[in-house]
Formats: structure tokens, sequence, C-alpha cells
């Protein structure tokens, strides 16, 4: 089996009360709009999300990857989608924890874990064999935190300009 992973893990605060970073964080529509590299995300009329993502490899290139979500825990303080329970290849998780410091002040722990399994290297791509399992972890770990570092600064930007 070759697999590749990536994760984030992060924590940062937010000037902005709870509701509206709980509310910001909720909409699924936020992550395609604020942050690069997501091509599509729709939501289906059973409530499970579509992520068609896009990111740079190096010596591999650009790799576009659908991801199929499911909501988890839905509640004040923590929200979380997970991949589909019939997945077998593309696995997508985050969640997001939220604890309020003052009236307008959220700490936000951000979590997100990508992995791609495949049976065969060349199944994933002509050139992963050559790359690595390795090397692709590590480089899709670094478009992974560069995407989600560029999505926090808009979100912040949003929820604390208004």
């Amino acid at each position: 089996m070759f697999t590749i992973k990536a994760a984030f893990n992060d924590h940062f605060e937010i000037a902005a009360d709870i509701a509206a970073v709980r509310k910001f964080f909720a909409d699924i529509a936020n992550f395609k709009q604020f942050m690069p590299g997501i091509e599509q995300i729709h939501l289906d009329s059973k409530g499970v999300a579509h992520w068609r993502v896009e990111a740079e490899v190096p010596v591999v290139g650009k790799m576009l990857q659908t991801f199929t979500l499911e909501p988890g825990e839905n509640t004040e303080e923590h929200l979380e989608w997970l991949p589909l329970r019939t997945e077998t290849q593309n696995f997508l998780r985050y969640s997001v924890d939220l604890v309020s410091q003052a009236m307008d002040r959220t700490i936000v722990h951000f979590s997100q874990v990508v992995e791609l399994r495949r049976e065969k290297a060349r199944d994933l791509h002509f050139l992963a064999g050559m790359a690595g399992e390795a090397l692709i972890s590590n480089e899709m770990t670094k478009s992974v935190t560069e995407m989600i570092k560029v999505f926090i600064e808009r979100a912040k930007e949003q929820l604390e300009t208004g």
C-alpha cells in the first residue's frame, strides 16, 4: 500500500466573539472562498460535502484529489468533518475547537489531516514511486500548512473587520 499523509495542528486567537467564529467555521462555503487550492465544495442533499482540492507537490507536480466528508461532532465548542465511512482512498478530516476568552476574543484550535492511499504508487501519479512516500508526504504537509495559514489569516481578517 502506498500511503501519503499530511497534517496541520495549531491554535490561534481571533478578536471576535465565539458565536461569530463558530458561525464562520461551520459554513463550509468559507473554506472554498478563503482557502487557496480548494477548487470546489459541494454539499449534497444528504449533507455530505464533496471537496475538490489541488496541491502542488515537487517532482510530482499538481495533484487534484476529491474528498468526501460527513459531519462529525457538532457542538457549541467543537466542529468536525470526517471522511465518509465507505471511503477507501482519499481521507480528509478537520476539526475546530473554540474557547471563549472574553466577550470579543476566541481561541481556535484547528486540526486537519489528509491521507491518500493507493495500492501502488503509480495509481496516485506516474512519478509517485520515484519521489517516494516520505518526500510526497513532507511536501504535501508543507502545501497543506500554507493553504491553512492563508485561510486562517483571511478568516481573521473577515471576522475581525466584519
